[in-house]
């Protein structure tokens, strides 16, 4: 099934990378795809509120590619813990969508997309011989609507959340599982002033092979964790950033930080970053 999604996904990207290059091969005369690129290092890497690194630094990095009809394709990296995401250290993301805006809703503007979340070797260097041959993998299309310095997001899982219930031993599929992001940025006497909170709601949340972290209990889940964030940034120029950004989430335990489930990935905790944009 996995498979599937990324051919699809695929298609997907392709599809948009090939519009673009017979746009800008009719229209020569005119810059018509603008791409860009980024790099950042953090001292945690939060997904949702959750580690992925463990509580350790990573590096990331990636590039997008727009066009002026409005189509976008990119790709985006990082490392992450290897004992989390069965023998991969590294996640690669790629999506592709439309953004335009509505003029007659005061210029707010909507992006609507897809993602994929890859895992190279994950699986294959596996961490134990329960997980050998279990890959990791997730697929998520979303829509979001923005004005001025609030966004609101919705993304949709297509497949089993990072096969969550096929790591587990579930028997029902976690697809379905939908997060909502709600997110407020704002430049305020030279400072970048953040706010986010985001709700997960977990399809099929109540089976027996899932559950919060031993060190918080190791109690059966509840349908929704949120995960908030405040955050303060400084515009250094040439496209650089410096952050410090405080994560938490309603259920610390809710996701571990590897796959033993010992440990919790949701504490609460302030991250430094530095971001370069290309």
């Amino acid at each position: 099934m996995y498979k599937t999604h990324l051919r699809l996904m695929s298609s997907l990207l392709l599809s948009i990378c090939a519009f673009m290059a017979q746009m800008n091969v009719s229209h020569a005369e005119e810059a018509q795809t603008t791409v860009t690129g980024n790099m950042s290092l953090v001292g945690d890497y939060r997904f949702r509120g959750f580690t992925q690194t463990n509580y350790a630094p990573a590096f990331q990095g990636g590039f997008d590619v727009e066009h002026v009809s409005g189509l976008y394709a990119g790709n985006w990296n990082s490392n992450v813990a290897q004992n989390l995401y069965n023998g991969s250290s590294l996640e690669m993301d790629f999506y592709g969508g439309y953004k335009g805006t509505v003029p007659a809703l005061y210029g707010t503007g909507y992006d609507l997309g897809a993602i994929y979340y890859y895992y190279p070797k994950s699986g294959v260097d596996s961490v134990s011989s329960f997980y050998a041959n279990k890959a990791i993998n997730n697929s998520e299309v979303y829509v979001g609507l923005s004005n001025g310095p609030l966004s609101l997001k919705v993304n949709y899982g297509i497949s089993d959340y990072f096969r969550y219930a096929y790591l587990s031993g579930a028997s029902l599929s976690t697809k379905g599982t939908t997060y909502f992001d709600l997110t407020y940025s704002q430049v305020i006497q030279g400072l970048i002033v953040g706010a986010h909170v985001g709700v997960l709601n977990l399809k099929n949340y109540n089976q027996n092979q899932f559950a919060t972290s031993v060190d918080t209990g190791f109690a059966p889940l509840v349908q929704s964790v949120n995960d908030y964030k405040l955050s303060l940034g400084k515009d250094l120029g040439d496209n650089a950033v410096i952050s410090a950004s405080y994560y938490a989430t309603s259920k610390r335990g809710y996701f571990q930080t590897d796959l033993t489930g010992i440990h919790a990935a949701g504490k609460p905790g302030l991250v430094l970053g530095f971001a370069k944009g290309f």
